[in-house]
């Protein structure tokens, strides 16, 4: 009988953005590959929390700007998906220094460029195993 290793199972995602549209294309680009699944999928940070704890993904891809963000405190949330969560990988359009400020106090080890995930992301997601 063969032993599985951590590394054959797949990477957990949880895809956190308010835009249903921005979620579905992010989708489309993590199932391009067979080592990445998608456990879940959340509309503010409200739900993101909620889901996290829920699903214990591996990963949390967290869109920076969602339209509950005044209501929480970023080291709130930083503690609640990192109690949850192994890796927590910010997303936005700004990639300035506030934003990197911003995505590094809710824990994020990288900010993606949304308008380059097509290229960065899977390869991102893959190297945090």
């Amino acid at each position: 009988m063969a032993t599985v290793s951590w590394r054959d199972l797949p990477i957990t995602v949880l895809l956190a953005d308010h835009t249903d549209a921005v979620r579905s294309g992010i989708g489309r680009i993590l199932r391009t590959d067979f080592r990445i699944t998608i456990v879940g999928q959340a509309v503010n940070f409200s739900h993101t929390l909620q889901m996290c704890a829920n699903l214990r993904p591996a990963v949390v891809l967290l869109e920076l700007h969602m339209p509950d963000e005044r209501e929480f405190a970023p080291a709130l949330v930083k503690s609640r998906l990192l109690l949850s969560a192994k890796h927590v990988l910010a997303m936005s359009i700004r990639t300035d220094q506030k934003s990197n400020k911003l995505a590094a106090r809710y824990g994020a080890t990288t900010l993606l460029d949304k308008t380059n995930l097509v290229f960065e992301l899977v390869p991102v997601i893959l190297r945090l195993r």
